[in-house]
């Protein structure tokens, strides 16, 4: 049995959205689904959340890890679950069709949060990695 239940308006069938979904550090390999640029900035599931619910969408947070997040900081832990369907398999809201409109939206809306307009002096002075430690790959015989 794939799911213990039908019913989309039971939890179990909520989509589970995770912050590496839409954040702009992480490549495609590390978990991203939506274009970099696109994507927001470091996203915590607290900003996800109140996104969301602001827009009128039922919502609830589970203190999961993404499999592919290396990080253990409370920063990178969530997992939020959004419902999709109501109970008789009609949209919540019309302009959520698939999971990947709800990424959009919140890529789209976090960067509006009060939160973020207010501390936007985000320049990481650790930015500048990669570049040493390239030459030496070619001497192995």
């Amino acid at each position: 049995m794939a799911h213990l239940t039908q019913n989309p308006a039971d939890k179990e069938r909520f989509i589970c959205l995770y912050p590496v979904y839409i954040n702009s550090k992480k490549t495609l390999a590390e978990g991203r689904r939506i274009p970099s640029e696109k994507a927001v900035e470091n996203p915590s599931c607290a900003e996800i959340r109140d996104v969301l619910t602001a827009a009128g969408v039922n919502v609830y947070v589970e203190n999961k890890m993404h499999p592919r997040e290396w990080n253990r900081d409370a920063q990178f832990k969530g997992r939020v679950r959004v419902q999709m369907k109501q109970e008789d398999g009609s949209l919540c809201q019309d302009k959520f069709s698939c999971r990947k409109d709800v990424m959009m939206y919140v890529a789209e809306m976090i960067p509006k949060l009060k939160t973020r307009t207010q501390k936007s002096a985000g320049g990481d002075p650790s930015s500048q990695q990669g570049e040493g430690g390239k030459k030496s790959k070619k001497k192995k015989k």
